[in-house]
């Protein structure tokens, strides 16, 4: 088990990481904007599954074997990006289609959820930070150690659930109140293709890690 201290420190620099503005936040809070408090939960929620999924990549070796092999940073990356110019195509071509409240999409929060999803496991910057960010709380003298990186990967995901289900609700009210504004349709779109296409690009432009 975890200990106390080492748990403490871990949530403070955990909070520390969310309140770094990212692509993560960028995420959460253009979905926000775009589909109002609702779409803000559906990218937390997303984000917190990859988040399970990375934790559970670490602790069995996979994110290693990846990692192991050179190119498949580059192969993410490409992939991620794009992936997230087709979201970014998608919502330019919605136009006003981007509603809230009782006009949004019926399949609007399953397809959120999946987008932040796959937005983030396709990222390798993701990928890595969970290979090098977990191990320096675990104690391999309190146990088994892929059990104590499930256990602290779990704890982040239930934050990053928090922190960022209050942001996308907070966002969400900017979202309402620029919906029963003029023109506010075609801003909320064409914020949301801007902010996908900026992490497409900061995808493309990612610097390879040094071999070690």
């Amino acid at each position: 088990m975890i200990g106390l201290a080492t748990l403490s420190l871990f949530l403070l620099a955990v909070l520390a990481l969310f309140l770094s503005p990212g692509p993560n936040m960028a995420f959460v809070l253009s979905h926000g904007v775009a589909h109002g408090p609702r779409g803000g939960f559906a990218a937390a929620l997303g984000i917190s599954a990859a988040d399970l999924v990375h934790t559970l990549f670490a602790a069995t070796g996979v994110t290693a074997l990846v990692a192991a092999w050179p190119p498949s940073f580059d192969v993410l990356r490409y992939a991620g990006a794009l992936y997230l110019a087709w979201l970014a195509v998608q919502a330019l071509r919605s136009g006003g289609g981007l509603r809230i409240g009782a006009q949004a999409r019926p399949a609007g929060f399953g397809r959120i959820v999946r987008m932040a999803l796959l937005n983030n496991l396709v990222n390798p910057k993701a990928l890595l930070f969970f290979m090098v960010f977990l191990p320096q709380f675990v104690d391999p003298a309190r146990g088994s150690v892929p059990l104590q990186l499930v256990q602290l990967g779990a704890v982040l995901s239930m934050a990053a659930l928090a922190f960022n289900t209050l942001l996308g609700s907070c966002s969400g009210q900017v979202g309402r109140w620029l919906h029963s504004r003029p023109g506010a349709a075609r801003f909320q779109s064409g914020l949301l293709a801007t902010v996908m296409l900026g992490l497409a690009l900061r995808l493309v432009f990612l610097d390879r890690p040094s071999p070690r």
